[in-house]
């Protein structure tokens, strides 16, 4: 690990247990751990104080990530908020018997700093002066209507109602091993439960293998406690040729409350590619929704495509249309 005032650096292998399950490379959910690590790291050194993950941005995966590569997670301070920290993060890989390392994914994360009741409170501003810098500070705040609009749409989405959607959930208990230096689970933990719950939706879709190819609109609401029960629902929502468009909702509550008092903590929108048995993208059973909440929740996925851009790029050579 190295660092500077603004920047930190995390190299290790993969291992093979951070691959899929079903062979090929590491799984989405991995990768969105190493990067909320190695962005949490880099927050905590700036702000000098315990630092939260409140949004992560659109992350495409791009070339797959094999075990027993060398990985490269880098985190850069690009704007400061009064209370927040937007982090740039890279991860980038390379086999170690050449060392050429070649970028495998990018993201905004922001973080909020605060203190030892969960307040917000200020942070340490940086002005930047080089131009590269400048102009990554101004990206990062012309992302920020494009991020508002996103939390608003996902925010104004109705999933009441009756629903002939495929939707399913895992269930269990927040364990220590899924908690940060805070005591809570940390954001990168929650994305993965996220990315599990979407691949399962997807697999029983399309009865194949897939892989998770974006997520965006990363929204975290309140924290997870060790030994709360954790409800993660994953509900498909749009098809697109090759696609399927999952929406995830994670939810807490403490086991002596009971079901009725859980409380949303975090929500998603995860698209994966239907693969073949090469694995390459291929066209997926189309969802045509019926009910008027599923045509509704429908043209929600294709507004947020309309407002993020209709092409992200995917794993190598499976380029998609999501």
């Amino acid at each position: 690990m190295t660092r500077n005032d603004r920047e930190m650096t995390l190299r290790f292998m993969a291992a093979p247990t951070d691959v899929a399950t079903i062979g090929g490379g590491v799984r989405g959910g991995r990768i969105l751990e190493w990067v909320d690590k190695a962005a949490y790291a880099c927050a905590a050194a700036w702000s000098g104080g315990y630092s939260v993950t409140a949004y992560v941005g659109n992350i495409s995966f791009g070339r797959d990530i094999e075990s027993g590569d060398i990985v490269e997670v880098t985190a850069t301070l690009v704007h400061t908020g009064r209370t927040s920290m937007h982090i740039e993060c890279s991860v980038a890989s390379a086999d170690p018997r050449v060392g050429t390392f070649t970028e495998a994914s990018r993201c905004l994360l922001v973080f909020v700093s605060v203190d030892e009741e969960g307040t917000p409170t200020p942070v340490r501003q940086w002005e930047p002066v080089w131009a590269a810098d400048v102009a990554r500070s101004d990206a990062a705040c012309a992302r920020t209507e494009v991020r508002n609009r996103i939390t608003a749409a996902m925010s104004d989405a109705d999933y009441s109602g009756t629903s002939a959607a495929l939707n399913v959930s895992t269930r269990f208990l927040a364990a220590p091993t899924d908690v940060n230096w805070g005591g809570k689970a940390h954001g990168g933990r929650v994305m993965g439960w996220i990315d599990d719950a979407a691949y399962l939706c997807a697999v029983r879709w399309w009865s194949g293998e897939a892989v998770t190819v974006y997520m965006g609109g990363v929204r975290f609401y309140r924290p997870i406690h060790i030994g709360q029960v954790v409800e993660v629902q994953a509900r498909l929502i749009h098809t697109g040729r090759q696609t399927m468009h999952v929406a995830v909702h994670v939810y807490a509550h403490w086991p002596r409350e009971g079901r009725e008092t859980r409380r949303l903590a975090a929500h998603s929108l995860t698209v994966l590619a239907a693969l073949d048995v090469n694995g390459d993208a291929t066209d997926v059973k189309p969802w045509t929704p019926q009910l008027p909440k599923d045509i509704a929740l429908d043209l929600h996925a294709r507004d947020l495509i309309t407002i993020r851009g209709k092409r992200r790029p995917a794993r190598e050579h499976r380029m998609v249309e999501i």
